[in-house]
């Protein structure tokens, strides 16, 4: 029981302010509560199996490259359907993802999460506790897992609190804030661990796709503009 409370507490403190319990802000304001409890429960669950299971042995053959790109563009992919979507009469309508909102949202807190502090801290904790016991290894994997929780139902909480609070538009706004940032974020430290952090190739690379990125959701922005201004006067085409 020692080792539940000091891993919960642990993983808990890890979490507190991390990105992936700010993107549970961003996903209120998207997403039904069913769907993102759903999505992000059987993540923490993924997640922390490998952290205490092979999290160890996987830490060798993942490229983490290739994982920061991958949470880069899933980070973006959000940023941008929030952006889209973001219209007056699609307000109470959550993103639609071509294999569903759980998939969505498993997916974008998996890649999140993956390689994060708060799974090192969990595979850290399983090198230290299970000491090949069964019995440890099930209490360091409930403990990541209900710490995980826990902190992510306070952002979700703040989430649902400034969606009932804040206008739709506001709410969307901040959301595509969110999701731009660790987008933007995640790009960064793909192209530094590939090209050398600091370097000016990686810099280059990354002012280059953020501002393909930016210039996706300006066009993206006109276009929704052209559509209303169209609906509000259809005479005039």
């Amino acid at each position: 029981m020692i080792i539940f409370v000091t891993v919960l507490a642990t993983i808990f403190i890890a979490e507190m302010g991390d990105k992936t319990q700010l993107l549970l802000v961003a996903m209120a304001g998207k997403y039904k509560i069913s769907h993102i409890l759903t999505g992000t429960w059987l993540a923490t669950a993924v997640l922390n199996l490998l952290a205490v299971g092979v999290g160890a042995a996987l830490g060798s053959y993942l490229d983490m490259r290739l994982i920061k790109l991958a949470a880069a563009f899933a980070f973006f992919g959000f940023a941008y359907s929030t952006i889209r979507g973001d219209e007056g009469e699609e307000e109470e309508k959550e993103v639609k993802h071509r294999f569903g909102p759980v998939v969505g949202i498993f997916l974008s807190f998996f890649i999140g999460e993956l390689g994060d502090k708060t799974q090192l801290s969990a595979i850290t904790l399983a090198a230290a506790y299970t000491d090949q016991s069964f019995s440890n290894a099930c209490y360091v994997f409930m403990g990541c897992t209900l710490g995980l929780i826990l902190a992510d139902f306070i952002g979700l909480i703040v989430g649902v609190f400034l969606k009932s609070k804040m206008p739709a538009g506001i709410l969307n706004k901040l959301s595509f804030a969110i999701f731009a940032f660790f987008g933007a974020a995640s790009l960064r430290e793909a192209l530094g661990l590939i090209f050398g952090d600091g370097s000016r190739q990686s810099m280059a690379l990354w002012v280059i796709g953020t501002a393909a990125f930016v210039a996706v959701c300006g066009l993206a922005v006109y276009r929704r503009g052209r559509i209303r201004h169209r609906k509000s006067n259809p005479d005039k085409g």
